[in-house]
């Protein structure tokens, strides 16, 4: 149009400019702010209410509040524009400023605030405009009722869930689809099928989001079939239909199946997603399925999603877990981008592979990039340290996550240094620092488990039976301390006592769990269950240890028949 030498009007200014909101695209919305400064448009109302919407969805709140005072007319389109330029910044504040001195309070303003804060996950704050929005006879539409119950989705608030959910129905607004799929998708987060499954059962329409909902709602209870069911029934699947089924099987411990769906989904045409991509790297990281991880690696390159960070973090993770050291700094090097989980899940990586001095030079680099270290961070350290028996170093950097950083240690941190100072004999001072903390923590489990191990590494028999008793008593079913204290007796020679230990863990119907380990061969994976020979191969890999067993004892044994 403009090489045309044809002149734009105010329509085309106000189309072009939601166009660049739409994209996001500051640079094109500031130069068309530009022509409508010369030619001469800047006092028409909808361009400029226009240009405050583009600034607002480009998050330039400070552009908006700009053309907003420059603006001699103003309507209730102008006052929410500007209202949530600031909401989408997170400027909570400066919104509130502009919706106290509103001439007229709409709907739409009361939406855009409630939304606002819901998006931030202010619950009581959502909640507290809700009553205000109803006492000044402003009546609540689907999306404040759908904004309201999806903040008590993200923050799990259960009984405020359900009071808004009544408030809902006494309202009228329960037969609305979009009302109706955030209580429905609440009762999922929460993982109150029950409740979901009435929801579902009552809508006279079901969208894809009812379907997905109910998919997630299943898997966060761990019942796969039922998802599977439910994915299998639902009229159309979509990414999110697919995604759902592939993170609920990785979150289940079903990272075979995670991987078998993801390629199921890519034959039925569907291209992934970023989401989708997390999900199956995330299966293959619990099964170390190094093959799968390659093959997925090359397809998140081919479909151009290895630039975004958390994809790069789950390479990064997923390498590690499957013993590719190289791989997993090779995919942290390849971050453009980097954020806190990419530091911390590298710091993670050299930890499992017994890295620490590594692991620390990588918490330096962090801090001197300038990004602050976070708990999970100091777990990763204290892990590290730990597995290495790097006792001054833990001791230094328990003491400066509280000193220098500003943290206080949570269960797990002090569960990492008892089991440090405990496997290092050091039995002591990891009990004074298990009692300090246990007051501050109600259950100390984590502790006292770590403290049993010790013991029984080391033949404290005192110790562990005091620590023994104290875990059976808190944690009556927990195989744990069952287990740790029959061996400590063991090993003390105490037979008849390790005995009671055990006729005492089959009275309360405690069963421990048998070791599992698998391996991949030939793209396929093969289980092996301690106390199980249900594998088909057996045979030959008892006859195959049996003949290794026989070359390790006999290395100057020639077979003459062979």
């Amino acid at each position: 149009m403009r090489i045309s030498n044809a002149i734009p009007d105010h329509f085309t200014f106000t189309a072009t400019l939601s166009a660049c909101a739409a994209a996001s695209s500051l640079q094109c919305g500031a130069t068309v702010h530009g022509l409508v400064t010369v030619l001469g448009y800047q006092s028409y109302l909808p361009v400029n209410n226009a240009l405050v919407d583009m600034y607002g969805k480009c998050l330039d709140p400070c552009s908006a509040n700009g053309v907003f005072e420059e603006m001699r007319l103003r309507n209730e389109v102008t006052w929410c524009s500007l209202l949530f330029a600031y909401t989408k910044s997170g400027l909570f504040d400066a919104a509130r400023e502009v919706f106290c001195v509103m001439p007229r309070r709409v709907e739409i303003a009361w939406n855009v605030m409630i939304v606002g804060y819901a998006r931030n996950g202010e619950v009581q704050l959502c909640l507290g405009l809700l009553r205000e929005m109803k006492e000044s006879l402003c009546r609540p539409d689907q999306w404040t009722f759908s904004a309201v119950m999806s903040a008590c989705a993200e923050t799990l608030e259960f009984w405020c869930g359900c009071m808004l959910h009544a408030v809902i129905i006494k309202s009228g607004w329960s037969s609305s689809v979009e009302v109706k799929n955030s209580v429905l998708s609440f009762y999922a987060e929460l993982g109150c099928l029950v409740d979901a499954v009435k929801v579902f059962e009552s809508s006279n329409m079901l969208t894809q989001v009812s379907w997905n909902a109910m998919i997630d709602a299943y898997m966060k209870l761990g019942n796969s079939h039922g998802a599977l069911r439910v994915f299998q029934l639902s009229p159309e699947q979509n990414i999110v239909s697919w995604t759902s089924m592939i993170s609920g099987y990785a979150r289940n411990g079903h990272g075979e199946e995670a991987a078998v769906f993801f390629v199921e989904m890519m034959r039925t045409g569907l291209e992934p997603d970023d989401f989708s991509f997390a999900a199956v790297l995330h299966a293959c990281s619990n099964l170390a399925l190094l093959g799968c991880g390659e093959m997925f690696h090359a397809c998140i390159i081919h479909y151009g999603f290895h630039a975004h960070v958390f994809i790069g973090n789950g390479l990064v993770n997923m390498y590690a877990k499957c013993g590719d050291l190289k791989g997993s700094i090779r995919a942290f090097h390849e971050i453009l981008h980097k954020d806190l989980v990419s530091w911390n899940a590298m710091l993670f990586a050299f930890g499992l592979h017994g890295k620490a001095i590594e692991s620390l030079q990588v918490f330096e680099q962090m801090v001197v990039t300038g990004f602050k270290p976070d708990n999970v961070t100091f777990i990763g350290l204290l892990m590290a340290c730990s597995h290495s028996g790097l006792i001054g170093e833990s001791r230094a950097l328990f003491e400066s996550m509280q000193t220098i950083y500003g943290l206080s240690p949570e269960k797990d941190h002090v569960a990492c240094m008892v089991d440090m100072l405990g496997r290092g004999g050091y039995l002591a001072e990891a009990k004074k620092l298990a009692d300090k903390y246990c007051s501050v923590y109600s259950a100390n489990t984590s502790s006292c488990e770590a403290l049993l191990g010790a013991c029984s590494v080391h033949g404290d028999l005192e110790f562990g039976k005091h620590f023994g008793e104290s875990l059976k008593i808190t944690e009556p079913h927990n195989e744990t301390s069952y287990v740790l204290l029959s061996n400590l007796y063991c090993a003390s020679g105490q037979w008849k006592e390790a005995e009671m230990v055990r006729k005492r863990m089959a009275d309360q119907r405690v069963k421990k769990m048998p070791g599992c380990s698998w391996i991949e061969v030939r793209n396929e994976v093969l289980c092996f269950v301690a106390g199980k020979n249900s594998n088909p191969f057996m045979d030959k890999v008892y006859n195959t240890l049996q003949y290794i067993n026989f070359e390790i004892r006999n290395p100057y044994f020639v077979d003459v028949n062979g």
